[in-house]
């Protein structure tokens, strides 16, 4: 399998190990992935570099992302990670999970707008204190006091509610600055995905 793009760039600063190369459960992870995708995620490439943290890294991220427990929606979720990686300056999150999010909520324009400008986004006010809360905590999560968790309580949100807004948000900061350090490419295909009727 190509390392690169077709514009030639490649899609890590560090080495990308063929899927053939790896092992046994990574492959089939990857080829799961692929499967239902129609193409491979340049992030499961990238991270497969080292097995050990591909394999943590995305156990963390299943159990914070595919859980279906809580108030939190598939959206929800999309709608935190790009809004923070926006904030962290993370190209291949903000296109990866904003092209999810246009997916999951049906709407191609809320990605754009919740990476710009969450205030000025066509989102709910319930979604509106999700978001400035999980931006506090990207950016200054040792200013969380107990009025944001009554802010939040107001809109509907239990504690275990709160402690995945913050949890999403952590996680993908480890993410988004691994990305920037390993100058992960997003893959093409996400561009468009969710922008255009099939």
């Amino acid at each position: 399998m190509s390392t690169t793009v077709a514009n030639t760039k490649s899609i890590s600063r560090f080495p990308v190990p063929e899927i053939k190369d790896l092992p046994d459960d990574i492959r089939e992870k990857i080829l799961a992935v692929q499967e239902k995708a129609g193409f491979v995620p340049n992030v499961f490439l990238t991270l497969a570099h080292r097995p050990d943290e591909f394999r943590a890294f995305f156990a963390y991220h299943d159990a914070l992302m595919l859980k279906e427990t809580g108030h939190l929606t598939k959206a929800d979720r999309e709608m935190i990670v790009t809004a923070t990686s926006a904030k962290n300056n993370c190209l291949y999150c903000v296109v990866a999970h904003g092209a999810l999010l246009r997916i999951y909520a049906k709407s191609p324009l809320i990605a754009d707008q919740v990476a710009v400008n969450h205030l000025k986004a066509d989102i709910t006010p319930r979604q509106r204190a999700m978001l400035d809360f999980a931006i506090k905590v990207c950016l200054d999560a040792a200013a969380v006091t107990d009025a944001d968790y009554a802010v939040l309580h107001e809109h509907e949100f239990d504690d275990e509610d709160i402690w995945d807004i913050a949890a999403i948000t952590a996680f993908f900061g480890l993410s988004n600055r691994m990305a920037n350090v390993i100058s992960m490419r997003p893959n093409d295909e996400f561009y468009l995905m969710g922008r255009l009727g099939r």
